[in-house]
């Protein structure tokens, strides 16, 4: 899919149903691809999530109206897609920094949020390293967790994080640790592809199983909550995620998306996306973990 075409169709697809009960699934709906795809392409290429910015452009909006009209308050709460007064209240709040009614006697600044418009530019003179690697098939085992949409590319968000920390701290994967010998104990975050409609995706935490690994007993892994993740051959793009902190995940993705994907000749596939921690780094300074990320030619 051609990403920059695609989000600017959902926004202007969300633009027309403001006034109408609509959410991310629904927009993704509109552009033919599954939420979770969606929801990450559109967060990372505009910086706030399709939800936040169908509220944000209601609440700019209502305030609009408020002070332009004399409407009930009431009333623009229920256009705007608020249950009840004391919920529009709480929201125009947090978004203006003042209250409906102090905002209709003219007694602070309102905040305006206008619509979105994508458009590709290109900078030169950036370079962006990759490589692009055809896989064969591959298997992994896991320690496996299902999480919301949502939490993708949200600042406040420390589900994932905290889902490694808790392995971590208390030995989770220690049984498929083990498996692997000293120096070569890579791990591998991985995300699972979604069908369109869902509104979940599935991470996990395991390792690679190839010929260096041992004979295990899957049952007795699978007993433990491990599961066997198959991954078909294709094409991946790889980045090294180079920073201080995993902050620079986020920062690769939004590089794939708004320069990478734009001036490649290639296009995202839906199917599994994975880090790759590296136990021995092989002298490479900074390195978090490489990203490796499922593409394909786009058709002539």
């Amino acid at each position: 899919m051609e990403w920059i075409v695609a989000m600017q169709e959902a926004i202007t697809y969300m633009e027309a149903h403001l006034l109408e009960e609509i959410n991310y699934e629904d927009v993704a709906k509109h552009v033919h691809t599954s939420a979770y795809e969606f929801h990450r392409a559109f967060s990372f290429l505009t910086g706030i999530t399709a939800n936040a910015y169908i509220r944000n452009r209601r609440l700019s909006l209502a305030g609009r109206e408020i002070v332009e009209t004399d409407g009930k308050i009431t009333d623009i709460a229920l256009k705007y897609g608020y249950e009840t007064p004391e919920s529009f209240t709480k929201a125009f709040t947090r978004f203006h920094g003042i209250a409906p009614k102090a905002a209709r006697e003219g007694s602070g600044k309102l905040v305006l949020f206008s619509p979105l418009n994508i458009r590709l530019t290109v900078d030169g003179g950036k370079s962006m390293d990759y490589r692009i690697v055809q896989t064969e098939a591959k298997k992994f085992i896991a320690l496996t967790r299902t999480f919301k949409t949502e939490i993708i590319n949200d600042e406040d968000n420390h589900e994932i994080p905290d889902f490694w920390a808790e392995c971590n701290q208390n030995q989770m994967l220690h049984p498929i640790w083990m498996l692997k010998e000293d120096g070569n104990r890579d791990l591998y975050g991985l995300c699972t592809p979604t069908p369109e409609g869902a509104t979940t995706f599935k991470y996990g935490i395991g390792i690679l199983i190839d010929e260096d690994t041992p004979d295990f007993d899957a049952k007795e892994l699978e007993a433990k909550g491990f599961e066997i993740w198959d991954v078909k051959p294709g094409t991946y793009v790889v980045f090294d995620c180079v920073g201080e902190n995993a902050d620079v995940i986020g920062e690769t993705w939004e590089k794939f998306y708004k320069e990478f994907l734009p001036q490649s000749g290639y296009e995202a596939v839906d199917e599994t996306d994975y880090e790759l921690y590296f136990d021995d780094a092989k002298g490479r300074p900074g390195l978090i973990c490489e990203l490796w990320i499922p593409i394909r030619k786009k058709a002539e």
